[in-house]
C-alpha cells in the first residue's frame, strides 16, 4: 500500500510538471527578438532558474549582513520595544489606574519594610 501511494504521488507530480512546462505558450523576448517553441521554453526555464538562484544568494547575503549588524543592537532593540510597549499600555489603558495605585502603594510598603529588615540585619547587635 505504501509503494502504491508513493507511485501515485510521483505520477501526479510528473503530470503537474508536464502540464506546467507547456512550450506552446512560452515566448522569450531577447533584445527585441521573440524566441518561442522548445528553445524559448528552455531559455525561459534557464533564465528563470538563474534569477531564482541569484535572488536566493542576495537574500542570504542580506540576512547574514543584517544578522551581524543587529547582533549588538538587538538587545537594545528588544529593551526599547519592551519600554515602548509598557508606555503604550500605560497610555492606552488609563482604566487600569485604579488598580495600579493600590498595587503601587503595597509595593512601596513592602519594599520599605524589606529595606528596614535588611538594614536591621546588618546592624551589629549591642
Amino acid at each position: 500500500m505504501k509503494k502504491l501511494f508513493a507511485i501515485a504521488i510521483i505520477a501526479i507530480l510528473a503530470l503537474c510538471a508536464w502540464n506546467a512546462i507547456d512550450t506552446s505558450d512560452m515566448i522569450v523576448n531577447i533584445d527585441g527578438e521573440e524566441v518561442d517553441g522548445p528553445l524559448g521554453a528552455l531559455l525561459g526555464l534557464v533564465f528563470g532558474g538563474l534569477g531564482m538562484v541569484i535572488a536566493a544568494i542576495a537574500v542570504t547575503c542580506a540576512a547574514v549582513f543584517v544578522g551581524f549588524v543587529f547582533a549588538g543592537v538587538g538587545v537594545l532593540l528588544v529593551v526599547g520595544l519592551a519600554l515602548v510597549g509598557i508606555i503604550l499600555a500605560a497610555l492606552i489603558a488609563p482604566f487600569m489606574l485604579p488598580l495600579l495605585i493600590p498595587a503601587a502603594i503595597i509595593w512601596f510598603i513592602l519594599s520599605r519594610n524589606r529595606k528596614h529588615r535588611d538594614k536591621a540585619a546588618f546592624e551589629p547587635a549591642v
